[in-house]
């Protein structure tokens, strides 16, 4: 039984490490930030795959089932799926990059901002919970900062297998479990900068 438990633990920490988020600077230098006190930040979800399908495949996919289940059930679904960029998933990434970063001096914002970090959504795993089971919802991320007077790109950085699940395994909906995918790619980008840069905390 004890040798049973064992490689059940090491499998398990196996899949973590395997799936483990990584962020990655493929191009130019982060050292921008440093005399930053606003960064600026735009959203796009140009070219998403969902699972295994485009993101128009799966939509329309999810249209039609929830539809048949119940007429326009499946159009509330759609309406959902594209407002909730604009109202949980970019205010979620916002609000915990700002947590962060707000320790070293910088907030997300617009007015006084001369770099610009726009994000795109690669690819997105909505993931499932059906309470016995589940699969967690992820997304990967592509962001290149911008001087916004130049339009010059300073850095390009990947962020990939974005994850996070709700601890009491209540995140029945796929909006709740993507918006917590958006909360931990802005924590882990403000702690990346901040790691990278050696930003120092502003004292009290």
């Amino acid at each position: 039984m004890k040798k049973r438990i064992t490689t059940v633990v090491l499998l398990s920490c196996f899949t973590i490490l395997s799936y483990a988020q990584s962020i990655v600077m493929t191009s130019g230098s982060i050292d921008f930030i440093k005399d930053q006190k606003t960064i600026d930040f735009s959203f796009s979800y140009e070219e998403m795959l969902v699972g295994k399908l485009t993101e128009k495949e799966y939509v329309d996919k999810k249209v039609s089932e929830y539809n048949k289940k119940e007429e326009g059930k499946g159009d509330q679904w759609k309406e959902a799926w594209y407002g909730d960029r604009k109202e949980r998933f970019e205010p979620k990434f916002l609000e915990l990059f700002d947590k962060y970063m707000s320790e070293v001096g910088i907030t997300a914002g617009t007015e006084g901002a001369q770099y610009r970090i726009e994000i795109n959504t690669d690819f997105t795993e909505p993931g499932w919970n059906v309470g016995v089971m589940r699969q967690n919802a992820s997304v990967d991320l592509s962001c290149k900062v911008k001087n916004i007077e130049t339009g010059e790109q300073v850095a390009s950085i990947r962020i990939r297998n974005a994850s996070a699940n709700n601890f009491w395994g209540t995140d029945f909906t796929s909006g709740y479990r993507v918006q917590e995918t958006y909360a931990k790619a802005g924590r882990e980008l403000a702690k990346f900068f901040i790691k990278k840069a050696k930003l120092r905390k502003i004292k009290d």
